[in-house]
């Protein structure tokens, strides 16, 4: 089975005959003998996954990496994060999936944020399964640990992901840019109630 190890800002993939998927024009080096080709869009296939992307707006170019030897991918010289997942699920937005190993599934999920968020969509792409993902962020990742009766109140730019079973709902009237006069339109926070954690960029992209 396909194996990531982070190094800081690339992620080495080390391919056994298999394959894995990463977004388009992230290989920076490869050894050995590996294929290259487009994917498409991740979220699934066919009409239905392509009108669910449009409507959520989530989309992520993928290519991918077939074959045996170590590819090396990398993304902006952003920071990046090995989650390894159980049968269990992430959330995250797609800009920020820098590649997954075969036995994972991605599916677009409606969060009805969209357009809150400096443009960007919010925890609309879910990836489930068994196997490997890589998160790019702007700056070392933060775990933060959710439980019953200790809410989390995170800055919608800091957001980066979560994983387990969370509610997550808007809290107006409250922003750290909007502090500083950084902030534009109606200022939020996203607040996280349940069990589970919630990934946090050190750096706001």
């Amino acid at each position: 089975m396909a194996q990531f190890i982070a190094d800081k800002r690339v992620l080495r993939a080390d391919l056994h005959g298999d394959r894995i998927r990463a977004a388009s024009g992230s290989m920076v080096a490869f050894e050995g003998n590996v294929e290259f080709k487009h994917a498409g869009m991740g979220g699934g296939s066919g009409m239905r996954a392509a009108l669910k992307r449009a409507v959520a707006g989530e989309s992520i170019a993928l290519m991918d990496c077939t074959g045996q030897g170590r590819v090396y991918l990398a993304k902006d010289a952003l920071d990046v994060l090995v989650v390894d997942l159980a049968g269990d699920t992430l959330t995250a937005e797609s800009e920020h999936i820098l590649a997954h190993t075969d036995g994972l599934r991605l599916d677009v999920q409606f969060a009805g944020l969209r357009g809150m968020t400096s443009g960007h969509g919010l925890a609309t792409t879910s990836i489930s399964g068994q196997g490997q993902v890589a998160l790019i962020s702007h700056g070392p990742v933060i775990a933060l640990e959710v439980s019953p009766g200790a809410d989390l109140v995170v800055d919608p730019d800091a957001y980066l992901g979560s994983r387990g079973q969370l509610q997550m709902s808007l809290v107006s009237g409250v922003s750290w840019k909007s502090v500083v006069g950084e902030g534009t339109g109606e200022p939020f926070s996203l607040r996280f109630t349940g069990h589970g954690l919630v990934l946090v960029q050190s750096s706001e992209s």
